[in-house]
This record gives structure tokens, C-alpha cells and sequence, in this order.
């Protein structure tokens, strides 16, 4: 037999290429193990890698072999897998110019990650292009196993928190949990016109998502007021009416920061529930995740905040590594020039990254032309940068505080700080404030000298 390796990769290559479609880690860990001449069951590989044995043996197993039967153009099993391949890789170096192999030559077949992406959005469960951060997925996804798993995402804009929290909520799945995901940038201003109607919003989407039938008006007393109406529905309904654990994600609970009464009600309530895991077994079914892209400016008491409490996750920028490596998967390699001067352009902003990247392959223009354009208005960065103005044209206290942090480091007004970091447009160490990168720093010195002469 081939190399094993030689084998996985050219099965990884293979897939991406005809599929379009970029094998997970699990599904690389069952094409590894089904090469070796003793071969793991299911159940082994399951519970080496934390998953549960339902979810690899009807869920990713059928997946992957339909893929590889796809793929090869034959039907795939755990069987045949090693001839199967065998044959196909000296196909592809075979000389004889078959149809099949001239199909799976050339960088078609080289390139892994041939489907283009755009960079706007949540990066795609199958992606190849999703970036791990060190051990943040690891840790996050051990970290929903506990009863009393509360974690806190917090990063700017377009750092990767949505595509995390994808991420746990499958993990999550794959263990048979109940999954739900509210993203309150999706809710309607009339939503937070009160702490009751945000409340009963809020319960029935979780219902809703896990196919629960609505008893909300059953339970809801006008007399006890909403944060007991809401521990009363998930404590006496949604907890009791489910058999195993549910991870609840709250993405974007930054829109509350601009509702105060609001958001210091909902937030007592989550400090409460969670108390309410250290000693109430039905409560232990509950781990929460959050993510917000604003420091928390509501005041609220230590023992009543939920954010000094359970796992705190700051999501940080790329290094040269993950650049490179980003780079590559896009089929760009790039010189340390070339790395230096992303690098310094962006910050390391994994948006920033993307688009470049995306750019570049997408227009078919070397990585070195398009970035000296990036800081004009005709440049990759346009739409982005113009939507970065917006925000600051419609916050004047904001655009007068970043005029002064572009001048020199400087301490402002903490609300404002923290908006301005939510951006992704300013650092903050000791108080001070100084620009992110470099895009921001040449585009908008640009425009306000312009504006203002």
C-alpha cells in the first residue's frame, strides 16, 4: 500500500477539487483510521475525539463516503477505500492522457481549497478557509460539556465570533445536544421597546427552535413581572421538556448596550440562571454562549453581572503563521514582502485578511498591486471603509475622538473608547488609544485632512 498520508492527502485533494467541498477534522480522522490495516470502530473513534457515536456513524461517516464516492465516481466504503484510492493516484500518474486523469491534473487537483469564498459573513461549517486560533476551539468546545458552561465571547466586529460560535453550537450538536442560536442584530426595534416584550420574544424563539409546542401564555403572570415569568417558563417547560443539554448562543448582545433598563434587566437574569446551575439539577441542563463586539459600559453590581463569571474568550487578531497559512489555502503563497505588508496594512483583522486574499484570487491581480490602492476609495477596502465612515459620521463624538487618537495616542471619554475598539478601529492598553493598522490610519488622515482644508 501508498504511504498513508500520501493517501489522505491525495483523498483531501481529491474531494475538494470535485466536490468543492473541504473535509473537517473528524472526517480526516475516520479516512485516516479506515487506511490502517486494523481499523477502528465507530465507537473508538468516537470516544477519543469527544463525539458521540450516533453522530459519526449516521451523521459524518455517510457524509464522508458519499463525498469520496462522489468524487472517485464509484461507490465508497470503508472496504474498498485503500484499493479505491490506490488505483486513482497511479491513474493520475499514469501518462496516458484518459479522460480521468487529465481531468485531476494540473493545480485543479494540487490546490485544496479551489472554490473561491467571499469573505462577508459567517465563514461555512465545510469551509477550508476557517481559521483555528491555537486551542480557543478546544478549550470552548470541552468547556460546553460542563453543566455549569457559561462562555464569553468578546471581540470587534468581523473578528470571527459568529463562525466560533457556529463552530461550538456543532460540536454541541454532535453530542446530542439541544442547539439554539439568537442573533439580536436580526431583532426588530419594537422588540426592545421593554424588558417584557424582549423577554417574550426571547422565550418564544427558544421554543420555536427546538420544536416545542408555545405555553408562554400559560405561564406568564403579569403580576410577577417578566425576569420571573422567563426563569419560570425555562425552569417548569423549556428545561423539563428536553432530555439532554441545551447550548444557547446570544450573538450581537451589544444591541442591548444602547436600551440600559433593558439591558441590565436581562443581564441580572442570566447572572441569575446562572447561580441557579450550582444547585437546581434542571438549570445544569443550560450552557450559555455569548458574544459582543462593545466592552460592557452598564453599570451593574459584581454579584449581579454575568460578565465576571464562567469562560471569558477575547478573540485575537491573525499572526504571520495564520496569515501565511490563510494565504496558501487560497492558493496564494506569499513572500515576506509580501506578509510584511499585509500584515501591516491590516493589523492581522481577519476580515481584512480575507478580503485581500479573496481579492486577489478572485481578479486574478498580485497580492503586491492591489494593496497599493487599499487605503483609497477606489481601492478592495471601498465598501468596507465607507461603512467604517458612516458609523463615525453618524456619531460625532466618535469622529471627534478618533481625529484625536489619529493625531497621537490619547485617552477619551470610556463609552466612546469602547465603541471605537468595537470598530475595530482603535487599540486600548493603559487607557491610551492609538490606531488599530495601518488602512485606517492612512484612509481616514486622508479624508479628514481633505474634509477640513
Amino acid at each position: 500500500m501508498k504511504n498513508i498520508e500520501e493517501l489522505v492527502e491525495f483523498a483531501i485533494d481529491l474531494v475538494a477539487t470535485k466536490t468543492g467541498f473541504s473535509l473537517t477534522f473528524i472526517h480526516k480522522v475516520i479516512l485516516r483510521e479506515s487506511l490502517l490495516e486494523y481499523k477502528k470502530t465507530y465507537a473508538q473513534i468516537a470516544e477519543e475525539n469527544n463525539y458521540s457515536e450516533s453522530y459519526i456513524k449516521f451523521s459524518v461517516a455517510p457524509k464522508l463516503w458519499r463525498l469520496l464516492s462522489q468524487a472517485i465516481g464509484e461507490k465508497v466504503n470503508k472496504t474498498n477505500l485503500p484499493a479505491l484510492l490506490e488505483q486513482h493516484l497511479l491513474n493520475l500518474n499514469n501518462p496516458v492522457p484518459t479522460e480521468t486523469a487529465t481531468a485531476m491534473s494540473g493545480v485543479g487537483l494540487t490546490a485544496k481549497y479551489s472554490v473561491l469564498e467571499s469573505p462577508e459573513g459567517q465563514v461555512p461549517l465545510a469551509s477550508g478557509l476557517y481559521v483555528e486560533r491555537s486551542t480557543i476551539e478546544k478549550i470552548c468546545y470541552q468547556e460546553i460539556l460542563q453543566p455549569r458552561a457559561f462562555i464569553r465571547i468578546k471581540a470587534p466586529r468581523k473578528m470571527g465570533k459568529t463562525s466560533l460560535i457556529a463552530r461550538i453550537l456543532d460540536y454541541g450538536s454532535s453530542q446530542n445536544y439541544h442547539t439554539v442560536r439568537l442573533s439580536l442584530h436580526c431583532a426588530g426595534t419594537q422588540v426592545f421597546a421593554s424588558s417584557d416584550r424582549f423577554l417574550r420574544w426571547f422565550c418564544t424563539n427558544v421554543t420555536q427552535q427546538l420544536g416545542l409546542a408555545s405555553q408562554l401564555n400559560d405561564y406568564w403572570d403579569e403580576d410577577m413581572g417578566a425576569l420571573i415569568n422567563s426563569t419560570i417558563y425555562f425552569q417548569g417547560y423549556i428545561l423539563k421538556e428536553i432530555s439532554h443539554p441545551l447550548v444557547l448562543a446570544l450573538d450581537g448582545i451589544d444591541q442591548l448596550f444602547e436600551y440600559p433598563g433593558l439591558a441590565s434587566d436581562f443581564f441580572v437574569l442570566l447572572r441569575s440562571w446562572y447561580e441557579e446551575t450550582k444547585d437546581t439539577s434542571v438549570w445544569q441542563k443550560l450552557r450559555v454562549v455569548m458574544a459582543h463586539a462593545v466592552e460592557v459600559y452598564i453599570p451593574l453590581p459584581t454579584h449581579r453581572s454575568p460578565f465576571n463569571v464562567g469562560l471569558a474568550i477575547e478573540l485575537p487578531t491573525f499572526n504571520a503563521e495564520e496569515v501565511q497559512d490563510l494565504a496558501q489555502r487560497h492558493q496564494l503563497p506569499l513572500t515576506v514582502l509580501e506578509l510584511e505588508q499585509l500584515m501591516k496594512l491590516t493589523g492581522g483583522f481577519p476580515y481584512l485578511i480575507r478580503v485581500a486574499l479573496y481579492e486577489s484570487r478572485r481578479l486574478n491581480i498580485p497580492l503586491k498591486i492591489l494593496l497599493q490602492d487599499a487605503t483609497l476609495d477606489k481601492g478592495i477596502y471601498q465598501k468596507h471603509l465607507h461603512y467604517q465612515l458612516n458609523q463615525l459620521q453618524q456619531n460625532p463624538k466618535l469622529a471627534d475622538a478618533f481625529r484625536q487618537v489619529l493625531n497621537a495616542p490619547s485617552e477619551v471619554e470610556i463609552e466612546v473608547a469602547f465603541k471605537l475598539k468595537s470598530l475595530g478601529l482603535v487599540h486600548i492598553a493603559d487607557h491610551q488609544l492609538t490606531i488599530s493598522c495601518e488602512l485606517y490610519r492612512d484612509y481616514f488622515q486622508n479624508y479628514f485632512q481633505n474634509y477640513f482644508s
